[in-house]
This record gives structure tokens, sequence and C-alpha cells, in this order.
């Protein structure tokens, strides 16, 4: 009978090393959430796993040892309207030997459902034309779920806050117009009587004189600043056009605040319908009232042109420039209110440093919108950067 032969201890030393290599390794497969694997493109086109944890059955519905003999039936389980995108990002990895990381859904049969997975791998280039990946899948369908429903809380929250313009802008309306013809045709009426008192003392009495001419200077205030908050309300010049209701703005921020303004349009039809104009209107009247508070700025420009397919709405100052922390304040509402409003049309807002100095604020929107299929679009406004010239 032969004698066993001796196993030097070196090569004791070197196969204990390798079962805790292996221990290690199984422990820390175990204990990561998801599956780890390994994927082969041989250089036929043909696919394998080499490589399956035990996680395979719990994220896929399939057992590692049914994977293994079926590579195929994990391409079967993604949902046919993601597959191009799985094949292109593994086309992608493995032409440029880059990290694959891919995001899409599966249908379980075991569990007739649908999962979110995510897989990222890193390749490696084989000596016979073959790409290995080493990676891992997780199983993302609550962060997806969540993301949707976050989706949903912002499309609500958008079409609420459209719904709340219009219905504002309706109010301003109905208000500006009971104002001007209710109280502006009493109040007219009244200074026709004083006048006809006045005529009538004919001097008679001064005391009563000047109590009428006193009284014919308080309706002459009173019509004065029922028109001014008419006019804050909704500018009547609105009912005639977006250019029309912009030039008479930009005249009257110049008036009131002693900076030089000016106002240009490439076309006096915009082709705005009246909701769309309103929006715009309003942006640019919270612009010029943000310049007037903070820009410390001694000229403006405000340029509206029809493009092809957008219209584009340019307001820059030379004035100090606005700085990134003040774009991210909690109390920035009035930046805010004009990137919400820029959304809901289905345009863009953007914020600029201007050449020389001061600041630019460009709004784009799409000239053939239909405002209310785009509400569902507004996932949360934001402020973009852009460098955009103040000169053309």
């Amino acid at each position: 009978m032969n004698a066993a032969v001796p196993i030097p201890s070196d090569s004791q030393s070197l196969l204990a090393e390798l079962e805790q290599v292996r221990a290690r390794f199984a422990a820390i497969v175990s204990n990561t959430p998801g599956l780890v694997y390994q994927f082969v493109l041989h250089a036929d086109g043909a696919v394998s796993f080499p490589y399956l944890s035990d996680g395979c059955q719990a994220l896929l519905g399939l057992t590692a040892a049914d994977l293994h003999a079926h590579p195929q039936r994990f391409l079967e389980l993604i949902l046919e309207d993601d597959r191009p995108s799985y094949r292109d990002a593994m086309h992608a990895s493995a032409t440029a030997l880059w990290s694959w990381n891919w995001e899409g859904r599966i249908w379980v049969d075991a569990w007739k459902d649908v999962k979110w997975i995510n897989l990222r791998c890193t390749p490696h280039a084989l000596p016979d034309g073959a790409v290995r990946w080493d990676g891992i899948m997780t199983n993302i369908t609550d962060s997806k779920v969540e993301q949707e429903e976050v989706r949903r809380s912002r499309t609500r929250l958008a079409e609420l806050t459209a719904h709340t313009d219009r219905v504002k802008e309706q109010e301003r309306t109905r208000i500006a117009r009971e104002i001007h013809d209710e109280l502006g045709g009493n109040l007219t009426a009244i200074k026709m009587a004083v006048a006809m008192l006045a005529a009538r003392l004919d001097g008679a009495d001064p005391a009563l004189q000047e109590k009428t001419d006193y009284v014919d200077a308080l309706v002459d205030r009173t019509i004065e600043a029922i028109h001014r908050i008419s006019l804050d309300l909704r500018p009547a010049l609105l009912d005639l056009g977006l250019v029309a209701a912009l030039e008479w703005q930009v005249k009257e921020f110049d008036k009131q605040t002693g900076i030089h303004s000016s106002f240009s349009t490439n076309h006096r039809d915009i082709g705005l319908d009246n909701d769309q104009a309103t929006a715009l209107f309003r942006i640019a009247q919270e612009a010029l009232t943000n310049i007037a508070k903070h820009a410390h700025a001694s000229k403006v420009t405000v340029k509206l042109a029809r493009l092809r397919h957008h219209v584009s709405l340019k307001i820059a100052d030379n004035g100090s420039g606005i700085r990134q922390a003040d774009r991210a304040k909690p109390d920035s509402f009035g930046l805010r209110g004009m990137a919400e409003r820029a959304r809901a049309l289905g345009g863009t807002l953007t914020l600029s440093h201007a050449n020389g100095g001061g600041t630019v604020v460009a709004i784009k929107i799409k000239r053939d919108t239909v405002r209310d299929s785009l509400i569902a679009a507004a996932a949360g406004a934001t402020i973009a950067e852009e460098n955009i010239s103040t000169t053309k």
C-alpha cells in the first residue's frame, strides 16, 4: 500500500490563505444587497454568466443554475421597450471599455410583477476577443416609485400654480375693469356735479368756493389714484398686445426710477396667446422690480424678439450683478416665481452675468406650444446659468 504524499508546508500555507480569501469573499457577497455577477460577451456574440451569487433568485426569480445553463434568459426578462437601451449600453461599454451603468425594467414571472433594476459593472478585455464584466445588480424599484411620486407631486403643484396664476390674472382683470368703469364713472359724475355747483356759487361765498375747489382737487387726486391702481392690477395696454404693454412698462420704469431704460422688438406681432403674453409681461415686471430694488443700475435694456420657433425676451442691466448665493436663498420668491411662470409656458429662464457687469435675464418660450399640454413637464423650475451677451 502506497503511503500518502505529504503536502509541503508552503503549499499548506497557500491553501489556507486561499481558503481565507474565499471565506472573506463569500462573506462580502452574502452581505451585499442584490446580485454579484460576472458576465461575458464572446467574440461570436454569445453571452455567459461565469459567476452568479446567491442573490440571483431573489432578484431575478431564476436560480443561478438556470441562468448559467440559459444565459439568454436574462435578456428575455428585460421589457421589450428597454432592450434597445440595454444592448446599446453593453456594446458602448465593450467598445470603449468604460463602465457599464444601466437601469431598466424586468418582468419577474415568479411574482408576476415588474421590477426596476440597476447594473453597474467594469469591463475587462479577454485574450480571445471577448469582454468580461464584473459587477452588481440591485433592485431600485422603491426609489423609482418614489421618484415617480415626486414627479407626479411636482406636476400637480405646477398645475395648481398655473391654475392659480390664471385665476389671479382673471380676478385682476375683473377688479381693474370694475374700478375703472364703476368708480371711475362715479368720480367723473361727482366732478361734473362739483363743477356745476361751483358755477352756481359764482364767488358768492368764498368759504364755500374754497370747499368746492378742495373737493374738486380731491376728486382729481382720487381719479388719478384709481387710474394708477387699475394699471397696477392689469395695464389696459395688454389688450393691445405684449409689445404695447412692454413699451408702456419700460417707459413707466424709466420715469419712476430715473434709470435710463430702452425697449426694442423685431416684430409688432409676437404670436403669443393672451395667457402667454400676460405671463411674459409679469416676468418682465418682476425682473424690473428686482433691478430697481437690488441692482444699483444706471441703464436697462429690454429686447423682445420673435424667432422662427421661439419668442425671446432679454432684460439686461449694468448694475452690481447677482451672486450665486442670492439665487439659492430660501426667500428668493421673485426669481422662483419668474422661473415657474417660464416653465409653465414650456419655456426656460436663465440668469447670467452681462458683459461689463450686471445681469441678463433671458426667457425663451416656444411659439407653437399649447400651454396646458406642457404643465406635465413643469416638474420643478430651475434657474440655469449661461453666458449671454447683452449686445447683438
